[in-house]
């Protein structure tokens, strides 16, 4: 992520927080005083995150990273994520600021990193990966997260890849008439993929052509049952088999199972376990 684009989001975020000034800081703090704050993790353990950006974004709002450790590292209890120095009124006023980030992308992170481990352990040649369901203003935080715990990016927007999903074909009118105007269309450079709600249209979009088949809301007996039958037409060669929709860490590795290349869950980015961590003045 772009560092000044960074420290303009936290700037503007700060703006939220404190729209008038810290009241309590001001009255508490003198100015042109000078600390060094720790971000330290309480919760028994973490996967670190986004630590790299932040510290870049950091620095061009006038503090000094001083130490970090880096993302997809596994931080235990008590363990200082980051330590920064500056003046003490502006680090109190991006406080809250720079814990909301950091608890998030840590908390993305060490779901994803379990997705992934469950997954693997079914299926060792299965991808996990995340959606575009991302809370506002959180996207980049949210794939980089991601990434640090283990998991595929998939789209980072709508304008990656052609994705034909039920509203398209709704208004297109059919599968096979989104699919041909896609094919029509699209850059060499894009791949196509398509949501299917049966096997059987599994198949049909594999015919068509698209280069991955989303199976979406599938159960798992269903999905085996899809990759079973795109194998005995001669099809599985031809295109990836992503399954999305109501995957849990619960029922990963039963998906995982089922064969798929991909699985897609929005619980990493939108329901991320919680980690517990503050910042202290040292």
């Amino acid at each position: 992520m772009m560092a000044r684009l960074l420290a303009d989001k936290i700037l503007r975020w700060v703006e939220e927080d404190a729209p008038h000034g810290d009241l309590t800081t001001s009255l508490v703090v003198p100015r042109g005083k000078t600390v060094a704050a720790e971000v330290v993790l309480k919760s028994e353990e973490a996967v670190v995150a986004c630590t790299e950006d932040l510290a870049e974004a950091l620095e061009l709002l006038g503090f000094r990273v001083t130490s970090l450790m880096p993302s997809s590292a596994v931080a235990r209890k008590g363990q200082a994520v980051m330590r920064l120095e500056g003046d003490a009124r502006g680090i109190l006023l991006v406080e809250r600021t720079l814990l909301n980030i950091l608890n998030y992308c840590m908390g993305v992170a060490m779901t994803a990193k379990m997705f992934v481990e469950a997954a693997r352990r079914a299926n060792p040649a299965v991808r996990v990966a995340v959606t575009r369901k991302t809370p506002p203003g959180l996207r980049d935080f949210a794939k980089l997260a991601a990434a640090a715990g283990g998991a595929d990016t998939h789209r980072l927007s709508l304008s990656d890849a052609v994705l034909i999903k039920d509203n398209h074909i709704a208004v297109a009118g059919s599968l096979e008439e989104a699919v041909r105007r896609a094919l029509s269309g699209k850059s060499f450079i894009h791949k196509l993929e398509v949501e299917v709600r049966t096997p059987e249209e599994a198949v049909l979009a594999a015919r068509l052509g698209v280069d991955v088949v989303m199976l979406d809301n599938l159960s798992p007996p269903e999905v085996r049952r899809a990759v079973r039958l795109l194998e005995s037409e001669g099809l599985r060669g031809r295109v990836l088999v992503e399954a999305s929709g109501g995957i849990t860490l619960e029922n990963v590795a039963e998906y995982a199972s089922a064969g798929p290349d991909v699985l897609s869950s929005s619980v990493i980015t939108m329901r991320p376990l919680p980690v517990d961590i503050s910042l202290e003045v040292v």
